[in-house]
């Protein structure tokens, strides 16, 4: 990595934008390099992620690996796939779930990196907060994961994996029997010949 690229990421995981409104403090969790083929925008990290500071080292992450077809050590690695969510510490705890991501965190830090990742072949966008800044013209998230998710363009809109959205996935069985293939392929050819 170069001199800049290093010094954006020390910026980053140094960040304490938002600490007073954090209930666990400031702790960035993101995975980038600039040769990532895959890029997962997720949402903010939950608790279990605050305490690691692996991303997606909960169920959440084990059922995404599993939709992505993705070993861990592909997951993580940096040189493949990049984990940029909107929020990058915990936000604290909602009635159900977590709270939204901190809404200083995208504007601040989202475009210098996402503009870093220069040989990014697909874009996985996870849950309405990263759908609103991916794509802002979709506004229900249903409609944009059957759209998006079987379209040929280089962007796929995911429900969140968290076991939290059970009900939703119940409701929708299409997206584990229909798209979740249609994911794994498209995973696939966004990783294939990394160098």
């Amino acid at each position: 990595m170069t001199a800049g690229v290093h010094q954006l990421l020390t910026e980053v995981r140094a960040c304490t934008l938002c600490a007073a409104h954090l209930p666990l403090g400031p702790r960035p969790v993101l995975q980038w390099h600039p040769s990532a083929r895959l890029l997962i925008a997720a949402q903010a990290p939950g608790r279990r992620v605050h305490d690691t500071g692996v991303p997606f080292d909960d169920a959440s992450g084990d059922r995404l690996r599993r939709w992505l077809g993705l070993s861990d050590p592909t997951f993580y690695d940096p040189a493949q796939v990049a984990i940029l969510p909107m929020g990058f510490c915990y936000p604290g705890a909602a009635r159900s779930g977590d709270a939204p991501p901190r809404p200083e965190c995208a504007p601040r830090w989202r475009q210098a990196l996402l503009g870093g990742l220069t040989k990014l072949r697909l874009t996985l966008v996870i849950g309405r907060y990263a759908l609103a800044w991916h794509l802002p013209g979709e506004t229900r998230l249903t409609d944009a994961v059957r759209q998006q998710a079987i379209g040929i363009d280089s962007t796929l809109v995911l429900p969140h994996p968290s076991p939290t959205n059970n009900r939703w996935l119940a409701r929708h069985p299409w997206f584990e029997a229909d798209l979740v293939p249609v994911l794994q392929q498209r995973v696939r050819a966004a990783l294939a010949h990394v160098t």
